[in-house]
Order: structure tokens, then C-alpha cells, then sequence
């Protein structure tokens, strides 16, 4: 087993070193953008002024998860959409910065993830704005902020620690061949619950892109080093549990693995096109 994930892994950096992947670099970029829309519309309408929303779920509980499910449900959606079954529907840096510590992505590659992640998380809140204005500016943007009488460091750790355990789930699902298809559905149901409960005392960002973008239009940088230092610690951590062999290598770095769409991310499943 280990001599044919060494073939892959030598196969694969032969074909991809170097290369640029404009496409699935796009992909990332529009899947991100059309996550940080959704983020923007579902805080605008769910938590903005007169929300109508307040009046059918009066109470704020309610409320977190209705949204942890709309938010985590178009990342979802987007990982087994065309976009994702190209790109790997990361729309996420530290989710990208974990498969990179993994052997799974090329330094290359992830620098074009990274920023077109960040410039279409850029691009979704900026659409956001324009469509919900006014409400919009009044949840400034979806920013996400540590909860009354939550420090930094604690806001930190739960960052890392929420971050930490995506990605095991995520690493767990994809190494496994028949679990694999359902991580979308796995990563949909843990990031609503987290939403839903861990919302009040972090915002629950996971996603350093998903926090970066409505810091910037809404100018508020006082605790963005925690949206951007925590999942990346707790991206790393989970990592290093893969490293140590207390999970299991990854198959694939994609959310929804399609045969049908070439792979330019390490893969050990078969008919992946190569780049």
C-alpha cells in the first residue's frame, strides 16, 4: 500500500509541478464568493433590522441554527457542485493549508487556492452589500467577533479547536473510499451544530477568507489575528494527527471525489485524469 501511494504521490508531482491551474484556481474563487453572499444575505435577513426571520423564531437559539444550516449547507452544496468536483470545494485557506501539509497540494497550488479564495471571498461580501445595503452595514457585514466576556485567547483556542476537528472529520471521511462521498453531508451537519452552539462566544468563523473580507468592509481589524491564527493552528494540528498516524492519509483532498474531473491534488482514486 505504502509503494503505491508512493507511485501516485511521484506520478502526480510529475504531472502537476509547476503547472499553472487557472481552472480549478477560478473555481475556488467563485466558490468562496458565492459562500461569503450567502453569509452576508443569511446574517442580513436572519439577525439584521426588522428581520423577518425574528418574528416567526423570536428566540436567538433558533435563529443560530437556522443559519449554521443555510451557511454550512452552501459550502456543501458548492463542494458537490462543478466547482467543487474540479477545484476540491476547499473555499477555505485553512482547509487548502491542511491538505497542503498532508502532501496533498502543491506550494504553487496553494498560494493560487489562498488568493483566490480570499479574492472571491472579497468579491462575495462586496456583492452582499450591494444587494442587502443598509441591512447589510448593520451586522457589518457578517463580521465575525469574540462574544461578551470571551478574551482573545480563549476565542483563539476555540477557533483552533473547532478548526481542528473539521478537519479530522474531513481527513476521516476522505481516506476511507465509501465514507468519502458523504463529506459534504458530514461537514454540512458538524458546521451548522458548531454555529449553533459556539456562535455567541467566537461568531464560529472556521475559515481565515470567511472572516478577512467582512473585516475589511465593515474596517474593523481589532480581532481579526484570531479568525486568522486559529483555524490555521487547528488546520495544522489536524495535520500533525495525520503525520503521527492517528489518522488516516487522505485519498483525496477533494470534498466530493468525480472521476469525472481531473485532479490536479494528489489522489489514490481511481480514474482522476491527470492535468
Amino acid at each position: 500500500m505504502r509503494d503505491d501511494q508512493a507511485s501516485a504521490r511521484d506520478g502526480w508531482e510529475a504531472h502537476s509541478a509547476g503547472k499553472i491551474h487557472l481552472a480549478e484556481w477560478a473555481a475556488e474563487g467563485v466558490g468562496t464568493a458565492i459562500l461569503l453572499l450567502v453569509v452576508v444575505s443569511v446574517v442580513s435577513v436572519v439577525f439584521g433590522p426588522a428581520s423577518p426571520v425574528a418574528g416567526v423564531l423570536p428566540a436567538r437559539s433558533p435563529r443560530l441554527l437556522l443559519a449554521g444550516l443555510l451557511i454550512a449547507g452552501s459550502a456543501s452544496l458548492v463542494a458537490v457542485s462543478p466547482l467543487g468536483r474540479l477545484s476540491g470545494g476547499h473555499i477555505n485557506p485553512a482547509v487548502t493549508f491542511a491538505f497542503w501539509l498532508t502532501g496533498h497540494v502543491h506550494p504553487h497550488d496553494l498560494a493560487g487556492y489562498v488568493g483566490a479564495q480570499l479574492l472571491g471571498a472579497l468579491a462575495g461580501v462586496a456583492m452582499g452589500a450591494l444587494l442587502w445595503g443598509d441591512r447589510a452595514a448593520a451586522t457589518s457585514y457578517g463580521l465575525t467577533r469574540p462574544g461578551p466576556g470571551i478574551g482573545d485567547l480563549t476565542a483563539g483556542a476555540i477557533e483552533l479547536a473547532m478548526t481542528a476537528l473539521l478537519m479530522s472529520v474531513i481527513f476521516t471521511l476522505t481516506s476511507r473510499p465509501r465514507l468519502m462521498r458523504y463529506t459534504p453531508l458530514f461537514t454540512w451537519i458538524l458546521v451548522a451544530v458548531l454555529v449553533w452552539r459556539l456562535a455567541p462566544l467566537t461568531g464560529t468563523s472556521l475559515n481565515p477568507a470567511r472572516s478577512l473580507s467582512p473585516a475589511v468592509f465593515a474596517r474593523e481589524f481589532g480581532s481579526l489575528w484570531i479568525y486568522l491564527v486559529g483555524p490555521l493552528l487547528g488546520a495544522a494540528l489536524a495535520a500533525l494527527m495525520v503525520k503521527l498516524e492517528l489518522l488516516r492519509l487522505p485519498l483525496t483532498a477533494k470534498l466530493f471525489h468525480d472521476p469525472s474531473y481531473r485532479s490536479v491534488t494528489r489522489t489514490m482514486m481511481p480514474g482522476a485524469r491527470a492535468p
